[in-house]
């Protein structure tokens, strides 16, 4: 059963990738896969560290984390589009872009896990 759960809520975080990608539509700077990464690393750590303290069971937790957000966020577009940023050569924006999202989605993190502790 957890394995069609993760398929199902797979399906919805790609979907939902896809749709925030065509709401915002091309832009110089990849901002879309950005906002979606650093919010899926805040949603994260919030999820897990708020549904440990819970003891919430493995098939709301896994299929959310694994399924919606491992296919939400994306370490791939990430990589390709600051590799596409350097062959225009557009090196201070990749630069400022592989900064902005470490930085950001460790932040995000952070945040996501110590709001979850509180309300746990």
């Amino acid at each position: 059963m957890t394995t069609v759960l993760i398929a199902i809520a797979g399906a919805a975080g790609a979907l939902t990738r896809y749709g925030i990608g065509r709401a915002l539509g091309p832009r110089r700077f990849p901002w879309a896969t950005l906002g979606i990464n650093v919010s899926g690393s805040f949603v994260l750590a919030y999820l897990v560290t708020f549904g440990a303290a819970r003891n919430w069971p493995e098939t709301t937790t896994v299929p959310l984390a694994v399924g919606f957000l491992g296919a939400y966020t994306t370490f791939s577009t990430f990589s390709y589009e600051t590799i596409a940023l350097l062959r225009t050569e557009r090196v201070p924006a990749a630069a400022a872009y592989v900064g902005a999202s470490v930085v950001s989605g460790l932040a995000a993190a952070a945040l996501g896990y110590a709001l979850a502790t509180r309300a746990a």
